[in-house]
This record gives structure tokens, sequence and C-alpha cells, in this order.
């Protein structure tokens, strides 16, 4: 069966009271190569959402979190936490994981900011 979707969801990036886009200045700071391969993986959750393993995982006790795992060039992985709602995906923070486990600086940030959204 094909998973695609017959329209792709919406990607917005979360935005700071002052109209800071964190997530997309983060991203603006990779390499052109290695945006285009985190643009490509947002792409395929985008059409074929909802997806799990290896691209997307989900992220316990976070209220519906879950994290985008980018393999990107000099064997770095990005991560981008994010939430779907209303055929919007809303891509709220994202770093280079470093550990094997998800930071809770991290984990914790992006909670806040899907908490500013939602309320």
């Amino acid at each position: 069966m094909d998973n695609k979707r017959i329209k792709p969801l919406e990607v917005k990036f979360y935005s700071t009271m002052t109209g800071k886009m964190p997530v997309a200045d983060w991203l603006n700071e990779f390499s052109e190569k290695d945006q285009k391969v985190i643009g490509k993986d947002i792409k395929t959750i985008q059409l074929g959402y909802p997806l799990g393993m290896p691209l997307v995982r989900a992220l316990s006790n976070t209220g519906g979190l879950k994290e985008i795992r980018c393999n990107i060039s000099n064997g770095r992985i990005a991560r981008i936490i994010f939430y779907v709602e209303n055929d919007i995906i809303y891509l709220l923070h994202g770093f280079i994981k470093k550990t094997q486990k998800t930071p809770k600086n991290d984990l914790s940030l992006a909670i806040k900011r899907h908490k500013d959204l939602c309320e």
C-alpha cells in the first residue's frame, strides 16, 4: 500500500514572541549539503506521516513529541523535535546529538515551546 498523502503536511517553525525562529536559524548554520539532507527528511515526513523508525521516533513522557533523526556529514546526527496537529508539523527545537539519550535541556526546551504554542 502506498503511504503517500494526498496533500502534504504544512511545516511551521516555532517562533518566539520577538519573531525569531530558532530552528530555522539553526538550520541556516549547516552546509548546503546538510540542509538538503535535513530538508529531504522533513519532506519525507510531510508526504508520508505517520512514520516510525528509523526516521521518526516518539519521545516518551513528552505529551506526543517526536524527533526527526537525520544523518548528516562527518558522522553527525541532527535531531529536530516536533509535533503534528491539524495537518501541520511544528518544528520546535533542533540540536546535534552527541550522547545516547536526548539531553534533558534540549527536551525541556522543546516541551516548553510546545506548551507555549498550545496555550
